[in-house]
């Protein structure tokens, strides 16, 4: 089911477009996530780096980029995207089919050492509560002491009351910095769709999304619930680094 390299980079660059409809400063946030790492990696040969929920490779490679010595490990359940990414960003990341929070799923990262950091945007927020407490648990054992969960998310206010003005301000924002971005979630799905040397993948992916359950959470958690979580699950220091509207970067020590 492979790609060619021509077809790969058009649509990701078609993705990365288009995700500029729904991340606040969407490479603000990429930006603040690769400080953080460079930052708790600093003066260690070869970091060893985890990109969770990677897509196509966008995360991953801007790391590669900033520390082209770290080693980057890319996972994500969605065939399409893995192998975008696995063709376009080749030299970014080894990258792992798997579904997080499910049994086993670290197993498949295929990791010898401790990580350093494990970093992640817009790809746990789906997760029902019980399954991301397990999965903040597993990553701090991940983690060696001192190592750094950060995340990049939309998180709602603790104050529901405030839900619906962050939420606009956010959205607002990002239609002043991405407004040029005429392709949405869906559409770009219905377009890679009828790409014939994308039907196979696409169809693994709908045989895949089929079986699985996808129900996620009502609403998302707020931030303050995410750094409970964190605290429980073996995380030191929890903090925001970054912010606007309901969009924050949250990074999580884990304990020496």
């Amino acid at each position: 089911m492979g790609i060619s390299m021509a077809v790969a980079g058009t649509w990701v660059e078609r993705w990365e477009r288009q995700q500029q409809r729904y991340a606040v400063d969407r490479e603000e946030r990429f930006t603040v996530i690769t400080d953080v790492v460079e930052y708790i990696t600093a003066g260690r040969l070869r970091p060893l780096l985890l990109d969770l929920g990677c897509g196509p490779g966008s995360l991953a490679a801007r790391l590669a980029g900033r520390m082209p010595d770290a080693e980057v490990v890319a996972a994500d359940m969605d065939p399409l995207l893995l192998e975008l990414g696995r063709t376009h960003h080749a030299d970014a990341a080894r990258y792992v089919d798997t579904v997080i929070g499910a049994d086993g799923w670290t197993d498949a990262l295929g990791l010898r050492r401790p990580l350093d950091g494990a970093v992640s945007t817009t790809a746990l927020h789906y997760l029902p509560e019980p399954v991301l407490l397990d999965t903040y648990r597993r990553l701090a054992a991940l983690l060696r002491p001192g190592g750094v969960l950060v995340n990049g998310d939309h998180f709602p206010p603790g104050d529901a009351s405030c839900a619906g003005i962050t939420a606009h301000v956010g959205r607002c924002r990002a239609e002043r910095t991405g407004g040029h971005a005429h392709e949405d979630w869906d559409a770009w799905w219905a377009a890679a769709a009828r790409d014939p040397e994308l039907a196979d993948l696409y169809a693994e992916r709908a045989r895949r999304r089929a079986a699985l359950d996808t129900t996620g959470p009502d609403e998302d958690l707020p931030l303050e619930r995410h750094a409970d979580l964190l605290h429980r699950a073996g995380f030191r220091h929890v903090a925001p680094v970054w912010r606007f509207g309901d969009s924050a970067v949250l990074v999580a020590v884990k304990g020496d």
